[in-house]
């Protein structure tokens, strides 16, 4: 286990470059141009494939900088084009439109639980993505941390956790988009999504943490004293 506490060393420069590209493709961009179009007139479904061109450009940029698809900006082009199936199926009632983001948040709970019948899970590739800098020795220093039961464990673990957060949460949407006015629904909706999700970020990072500093301690204490 001690192993795992050999990381390579990271490129400050490189790892925050691809942190702001990341969150700059991905979140803020797509966001941005989504409200200033559809605030201009224009409508869901187009705006939000307009808005799907940030992330093809992310995919761009890092294949060309790492030599391999990203896939952090894959799994957001996979959902922008489910929200825009999602928009374009059915009624278009407000409550409708409520219901109809729970759907996609809940698909992505699915998604994350079936992974576990994978090779690797979901949030293996989340942690390779945002734990090391991109880098050949770093993304492999991260593949090889599969080899450890405690690791395999903890991957699984935090897969389950997301996937199990994200379908009760996409339920209780459901529900209290029936129980709530729509205007109050509609401040609710965007507290509650991002607040869940500030909750399983700031869960994944402390139950990491503790799951690491045991695996170091759980190496320490198999190491013979004369090793030592």
């Amino acid at each position: 286990m001690s192993e795992q506490a050999q990381a390579p060393a990271r490129k400050g420069g490189a790892a925050a470059l691809g942190w702001v590209l990341t969150i700059t493709f991905n979140i803020v961009a797509p966001i941005l141009t989504y409200n200033q179009l559809h605030s201009s007139g224009m409508g869901e479904s187009t705006a939000l494939l307009i808005s799907a061109a940030w992330p093809v450009v992310d995919m761009a940029i890092y294949l060309a900088w790492h030599r391999r698809i990203d896939e952090f900006a894959a799994i957001t082009l996979v959902f922008m084009a489910l929200t825009i199936a999602v928009t374009l199926i059915g009624p278009h009632s407000a409550r409708m439109l409520l219901i109809k983001d729970s759907f996609v948040t809940g698909i992505f709970g699915l998604v994350c639980l079936a992974s576990l019948a994978a090779p690797r899970p979901l949030m293996f590739y989340f942690g390779r993505k945002f734990a090391t800098d991109g880098t050949p020795e770093a993304v492999a220093w991260w593949n090889g941390l599969w080899q450890y039961p405690g690791f395999r464990q903890v991957q699984r673990n935090l897969t389950i956790g997301w996937g199990t957060a994200y379908i009760a949460e996409a339920l209780v949407r459901i529900g209290l988009s029936y129980a709530l006015s729509t205007s109050a629904m509609v401040t609710l909706n965007s507290v509650l999504s991002y607040a869940v999700t500030g909750l399983l970020i700031f869960w994944t990072i402390s139950y990491a943490r503790r799951a690491r500093a045991k695996g170091e301690a759980a190496g320490v204490a198999a190491t013979p004293p004369q090793a030592a």
